[in-house]
């Protein structure tokens, strides 16, 4: 087939962009009176962010220890949370201090230290012909402890492999299986649009997406288009979902049927982001008209006279 072939897929053949595995921030957490300020930080090694306070002021890209949820890190005042939203008080941390000159010295020595285990427990995984995908190391600030994260298709018995790598690095070993979306945000790249990643850039939080996300903004139904570089539907169609919902409700969908200049019209085509609707008339006519001229009223649509501007 030709790549530039435009074709469509079946629900079930894109059944497996969907990713079910996002963890859901609800829960019986409470949102209460948060601290002020309050600090948004950047655990840099896993990409993760994190609301944070501290007593005193913090500068933008101030370094300081904090705990994420691997333990407690070096992490960088990304800065000020100016509408926090719906912060839940449990998602704030405390910071604990401001990172000093040693500390730094102490990252940059585990950085080069991570590189060598990363290249070693490849090793070992080769060896044990395990079918996992080493994305990184990490080696812990305040705690003897190294991390190291891959992504599998199923669940994978490493219980000899981290015999092993005890055996070698002489401290705690810890494994963790992360999605394919989540291997895209801590890695990153570069996107369909030409820009860095959202997952990456952006926000860090995931969110579900559904194919039927794709469906209501009219989105051509080829994998190739709506997946990105982790194989899983682009973030996006979960940004702009929202706004795509609210709008569709002001306007009638595709099949609608509205008489108008005495014949029957067929909605054949609606173009959210412009605001215009396509028609199809049982005369044979074809016109475009406004989402502005369409009201609804006891469940049916008329479409409106256009009204000119004045000369």
């Amino acid at each position: 087939m030709n790549e530039d072939t435009e074709y469509e897929q079946t629900d079930e053949d894109l059944r497996h962009l969907e990713d079910e595995a996002v963890e859901s921030s609800e829960g019986s957490a409470h949102y209460g009176e948060l601290p002020d300020p309050l600090y948004r930080l950047r655990a840099d090694p896993y990409n993760e962010s994190y609301y944070a306070a501290y007593e005193t002021p913090l500068e933008p890209g101030a370094r300081v220890v904090a705990p994420t949820r691997y333990g407690k890190d070096i992490c960088t005042v990304l800065g000020i949370v100016k509408a926090p939203g719906f912060v839940r008080v449990d998602d704030v941390v405390k910071i604990d201090r401001l990172a000093t000159v040693e500390d730094e010295a102490r990252r940059a020595s585990d950085e080069q230290k991570e590189q060598k285990a990363f290249e070693l427990c490849q090793e070992k995984i080769k060896s044990h012909n395990l079918p996992m995908k080493l994305v990184f190391a990490h080696y812990l600030f305040e705690e003897p402890k190294v991390l190291f994260f891959f992504t599998a298709d199923s669940r994978v018995d490493f219980r000899n492999l981290v015999k092993d790598l005890v055996a070698v690095f002489k401290m705690r070993i810890e494994l963790r299986q992360i999605g394919v979306r989540d291997e895209a945000r801590v890695v990153g790249g570069c996107g369909v649009c030409g820009r860095v990643l959202c997952c990456h850039g952006v926000t860090d939080k995931l969110v579900p997406v559904s194919i039927k996300m794709a469906k209501d903004q009219n989105l051509s139904l080829n994998s190739l288009k709506i997946s990105g570089p982790c194989g899983r539907l682009l973030c996006c169609l979960a940004y702009e979902f929202g706004f795509y919902r609210e709008a569709r409700r002001s306007m009638p969908g595709e099949g609608a049927r509205i008489p108008f200049d005495g014949t029957m019209f067929r909605v054949i085509e609606v173009n959210v982001p412009a605001g215009k609707l396509r028609l199809s008339g049982e005369d044979g006519r074809y016109i475009e008209a406004r989402a502005s001229r369409f009201v609804q009223k006891d469940g049916r649509w008329t479409m409106l006279d256009e009204v000119l501007p004045d000369a």
